[in-house]
């Protein structure tokens, strides 16, 4: 695309709003949605451009993922700090966060998950599995800090309500969703941590 005589290009700020677009348009209609072309013609760059960021459509995605999951992974790991040293706060924190996103107008569920799930080869599903590493990671140090005596399969049992309920906020619309969540691994963390006092 050609630039005007004595504007000086910024590779960074270009790179920035070719991943902004694309994740906009990845969330919006996933994947398969618009073709290297459309997003192109989205974000304002040409094919060349593009392509000297990202070296590929799966580079691209690859680093919209990448750039959502730091943001989400930063996301909860503010919300359960800002809570306070009680482990049982930090767990409401993290599913009080996640209950907000999942009533916000235009909520399509989680991108990461969603493009794993479109495409099960390329970059999308290394992604997705780093991303509920990085989860796990979270909900575990809430679990050890906690004094479970299982705190791994606590954590994962936290992640199966996380997940879940990003899927039927989604898919099955209903009010609560989130909250009915919380509620769920507060009970579990409850109980994990009274069994390990008896």
């Amino acid at each position: 695309m050609p630039v005007d005589k004595g504007v000086t290009l910024d590779p960074a700020r270009t790179r920035e709003q070719i991943l902004r677009v694309a994740g906009e348009v990845l969330y919006e209609q996933g994947l398969d949605g618009i073709g290297v072309a459309g997003l192109c013609a989205r974000a304002g760059v040409s094919k060349e451009t593009l392509y000297r960021h990202f070296g590929s459509k799966d580079g691209l995605v690859r680093a919209v993922l990448e750039a959502r999951s730091d943001r989400i992974a930063r996301w909860l790991r503010e919300a359960a700090e800002g809570a306070g040293p009680e482990p049982a706060a930090q767990l409401a924190a993290v599913f009080d966060a996640l209950a907000r996103w999942y009533e916000e107008p235009g909520f399509r569920g989680c991108a990461i998950m969603n493009a794993a799930a479109q495409h099960h080869e390329g970059s999308a599903p290394a992604v997705a599995a780093r991303h509920m590493d990085r989860h796990l990671d979270l909900l575990s140090g809430i679990a050890i800090r906690a004094g479970a005596a299982d705190p791994g399969t606590l954590a994962r049992q936290f992640l199966l309500l996380m997940e879940g309920a990003a899927v039927v906020a989604d898919h099955h619309g209903v009010a609560g969703t989130g909250e009915q969540a919380r509620r769920a691994a507060l009970t579990l963390l409850h109980a994990a941590t009274a069994r390990r006092d008896t």
